[in-house]
């Protein structure tokens, strides 16, 4: 048998060409893709927004004549930022 890759004479049982290293047969499974990381570009803005906008109408709720619905958004702002970093880093592991 001759090697598939430098045409090396090799024995017909050999796995592999002992000139080159080739394999003399074609594998039976197939390497498993490995998916490309996502950027923490996105998740990372989007906590930095909330945040802000949280802080923002905290610091409007003090001013306002009727402070319940500020108050309320930042809460929400502010919740929504802590769930949005949580599952970033329960995602990561």
């Amino acid at each position: 048998m001759q090697c598939r890759n430098c045409g090396t004479e090799i024995a017909d049982k050999a796995i592999i060409c002992f000139r080159c290293g080739h394999a003399t047969t074609d594998p039976v499974r197939k390497a498993v893709p490995i998916k490309p990381r996502r950027s923490p570009l996105v998740p990372l803005v989007l906590i930095v927004i909330l945040a802000a906008s949280g802080l923002y109408l905290g610091v409007e709720s003090r001013t306002a004549a009727n402070p319940e619905p500020f108050e309320l958004a930042a809460g929400l702002c502010a919740g929504a930022a802590l769930t949005v970093l949580l599952l970033t880093v329960l995602r990561r592991r």
